[in-house]
């Protein structure tokens, strides 16, 4: 994969199909602390100590559609390629957390790639899981933060589908709008 916004996507249907009803996707880049970090949180089955062990093992999957499991694998060799670090927790009945940090300065650092059309695909997810997105930028020792809740959305369009077109290229306007006041 050539985008960040891949293995997050990967990352977080995983999630997703924990049944999760919050997935809480922070993402955080800090020229200061040379550092970016993604951190996925969700609420949903979460792993024993054996799967987590396993989890990061590209020939273990406890999806029945395939034999292997390449997200969590891949995204913590990215992390140590750049410098940084992938660290997962999880609770049984309460849910996990991956924490990948990457060093912001590294030559194989790719880039964040399609963020909106991740976010739009995870805000509408058949599951009905809330996606709670933050992007925090500090460059000066002054965070400037981005943020929404798909929950908020859907209260704000009263019935009206996400997958509706117009909203779609509303819902990708919104993301990239917010983005860019960032910088």
């Amino acid at each position: 994969m050539n985008e960040l916004s891949l293995y997050i996507l990967d990352i977080c249907e995983n999630s997703i199909h924990a049944e999760s009803k919050n997935l809480y996707l922070t993402i955080e880049k800090s020229k200061i602390k040379n550092l970016l970090i993604i951190t996925i949180e969700d609420d949903g089955r979460g792993m024993d100590k054996e799967t987590l062990n396993k989890v990061s093992n590209p020939f273990y999957t406890t999806r029945t559609t395939r034999k292997v499991g390449l997200g969590i694998p891949l995204f913590k060799e990215l992390c140590e390629l750049c410098e940084g670090s992938f660290e997962i927790y999880s609770e049984v009945g309460k849910g996990t957390t991956d924490i990948a940090k990457f060093k912001l300065d590294s030559i194989d650092l790719p880039p964040l790639g399609a963020i909106d059309e991740t976010l739009y695909c995870l805000a509408c997810n058949e599951f009905d899981c809330d996606l709670h997105f933050k992007y925090i930028k500090d460059i000066d020792g002054n965070p400037k933060e981005f943020s929404f809740n798909t929950r908020e959305i859907k209260e704000v369009l009263d019935g009206i589908d996400l997958s509706e077109p117009s909203i779609m290229m509303w819902f990708k306007d919104m993301v990239n709008e917010g983005l860019k006041e960032l910088n």
